[in-house]
């Protein structure tokens, strides 16, 4: 059991990173001295740490839709959203990634919490100068600073759409009898387990050489469909999975922490939101695999089934890595936008 929640842990990790080309912290991330370069800009919050971003699409100035796309676990703001560069012109879409705090460029938040991660969103929007209301998206782990945003930003969203976003066992909605047998449930509270009590036993275990690399992680069919295997085939690897770059104190901290606040004890119940779109029922959507190995589509429709103001959209053949899959991005984005609905991604079986 022990082995496998490490597994598990480092498999997160192999999943999220997929198709991104991360920016390496420096073991002086905290430093302002010439150790660490900063080649992006950055916004300076109210508590002293650093935000870095990168812009897409047309002009803000000019932009009909403005969206703020949140990294998952292990990635960054280079991470790869392939939406068409024709539909970003065709409808006035500008897109602005960020380093969530302690990742890529961004200063780490010794105090990360669900409500932080929301508070870092607004302010980003804000110095940006984005205007009241804004999309959010949310990739795998960072659905989790989406949900906050639900919960605590819900006056300055225009709309949220969440992909192959990862669930919490301990969220109070949950029935034992839907998560009881649920192997994943053990793995992932081992895993916290270690990352709450013992903390350097985890450290040192990671990075141990006789642990499986990366390219065994990623063939491994416990975490990945075939689809997903195939997608695995032609995208770049994992420079944060490295056992080097988790020898770096700063990258195994980063996650560690975000570890804790994704699976550790919410303030809220996502279940238990209220709707804050009841003039336009196209504004919050879920997209996710049938054949999703990490989140089981199963639970996924529950909390939609929960939440009926939610768009629940399944992709037939899809694993974790349904965002690198073609075509899905466009979907995501005329779904949100435009509230076009694609018949392919319709779920076959009823909501929970």
């Amino acid at each position: 059991m022990f082995l496998s929640a490490i597994m598990l842990l480092m498999s997160f990790l192999t999943m999220v990173q997929q198709g991104t080309q991360v920016t390496q912290l420096s073991p002086n991330h905290n430093d302002s001295s010439d150790d660490f370069a900063v080649v992006s800009p950055r916004i300076r919050l109210r508590d002293g740490r650093h935000l870095a971003y990168v812009e897409r699409g047309v002009s803000k100035d000019i932009a009909k839709y403005k969206i703020i796309i949140v990294h998952g676990f292990g990635s960054s703001k280079e991470m790869n959203f392939l939406a068409p560069q024709e539909l970003i012109d065709e409808l006035g879409i500008y897109l602005l990634q960020y380093d969530r705090a302690g990742y890529g460029e961004s200063d780490p938040n010794p105090k990360r919490s669900l409500k932080s991660e929301a508070l870092d969103i607004q302010e980003l929007a804000d110095q940006l100068q984005l205007g009241p209301q804004f999309y959010v998206i949310g990739v795998s782990m960072g659905s989790y600073a989406t949900w906050s945003c639900l919960k605590y930003l819900p006056h300055r969203l225009a709309g949220l759409a969440l992909i192959a976003p990862v669930i919490n066992y301990r969220w109070p909605s949950f029935p034992g009898s839907l998560i009881r047998e649920d192997y994943r449930r053990k793995l992932v509270q081992w895993a916290l387990w270690l990352a709450n009590h013992c903390p350097k036993l985890l450290h040192w275990w990671v990075t141990q050489k006789w642990l499986p690399s990366a390219a065994v992680i990623e063939k491994n069919p416990a975490f990945f469909n075939k689809s997903d295997i195939d997608i695995l085939k032609t995208i770049p690897g994992f420079p944060m999975l490295t056992k080097d770059s988790l020898k770096e104190q700063d990258v195994f901290d980063t996650l560690r922490h975000d570890w804790r606040v994704a699976f550790g004890k919410w303030e809220f119940d996502p279940m238990k939101l209220s709707n804050p779109f009841p003039k336009c029922r196209s504004s919050f959507h879920i997209w996710h695999g049938f054949e999703d190995k990490v989140v089981p589509s199963e639970l996924q429709r529950f909390v939609s089934g929960k939440l009926p103001w939610i768009h629940y959209h399944e992709v037939p053949d899809g694993g974790h890595l349904i965002i690198y899959y073609r075509g899905l991005c466009e979907a995501i984005l005329k779904a949100l936008l435009l509230g076009q609905e694609n018949l392919a991604y319709r779920p076959t079986a009823t909501l929970i």
